[in-house]
């Protein structure tokens, strides 16, 4: 059985990859609105790696929340 801090590792995992993607598609794009994305994205994506900078086996429940919080957001 898979557990929760897993299925969440996993649902972000899952998340970076689709968020790198559109990074890489808008980086090739020269429109300020794409410009504009790539920003929010490559944001997201830095925001992400200082959450997660301590591993996953370092996981508090405020970081968890966090990360949550993380994926929910559009």
């Amino acid at each position: 059985m898979i557990s929760k801090q897993e299925e969440l590792k996993d649902r972000i995992k899952a998340k970076q990859r689709e968020l790198e993607s559109r990074y890489n598609e808008l980086k090739a794009d020269s429109r300020s609105e794409a410009r504009d994305e790539r920003d929010r994205v490559r944001s997201r994506l830095d925001e992400l790696q200082e959450t997660i900078k301590d591993g996953w086996d370092n996981l508090s429940d405020r970081v968890a929340a966090k990360l949550n919080d993380w994926l929910d957001r559009k």
